[in-house]
């Protein structure tokens, strides 16, 4: 997975109240947006999330830069916070139709549920997902 600092919507972003992202993405700046290939949202957890009882993590558009009014188009489920500790990443794929629906702005939305007391959340658009938690057997040899 490789990152572009033009393509990160969420940079150390509290979670503590349901919130969309402080930064966004202008569609209509000459820009690859991986046309033709599939793009996600990476969500990585910065510092865990503690209190509270779950996150929804959604990719959303808008006509405005502020995101207000935005269309959800990719979604999580609600992830409860006992799965958020640091070092978690979740992806959450971007609808293909993006293109169609004529808006300006991507960006991203998290709906808290419950009180938040910490938790950060960095987000990046990215054209494919790093796992980075794959662990083979060990103690053999090859001959």
């Amino acid at each position: 997975m490789i990152t572009d600092a033009l393509l990160r919507v969420s940079d150390a972003q509290a979670l503590t109240t349901t919130a969309v992202s402080t930064n966004t993405i202008d569609l209509v700046t000459a820009r690859d947006m991986g046309e033709g290939s599939e793009l996600y949202f990476n969500f990585a957890m910065i510092t865990a999330a503690v209190g509270g009882t779950s996150v929804k993590f959604e990719v959303i558009s808008s006509a405005a830069a502020a995101l207000t009014s935005p269309t959800v188009i990719g979604s999580s489920d609600a992830i409860v916070t006992a799965s958020l500790p640091i070092g978690t990443n979740v992806a959450v794929r971007v609808n293909p139709a993006l293109a169609s629906l004529g808006q300006r702005y991507l960006g991203t939305r998290y709906t808290i549920v419950g009180t938040y007391t910490a938790g950060t959340v960095t987000a990046d658009l990215v054209t494919d997902i790093q796992d980075g938690k794959k662990f083979y057997a060990s103690g053999f040899s090859v001959t």
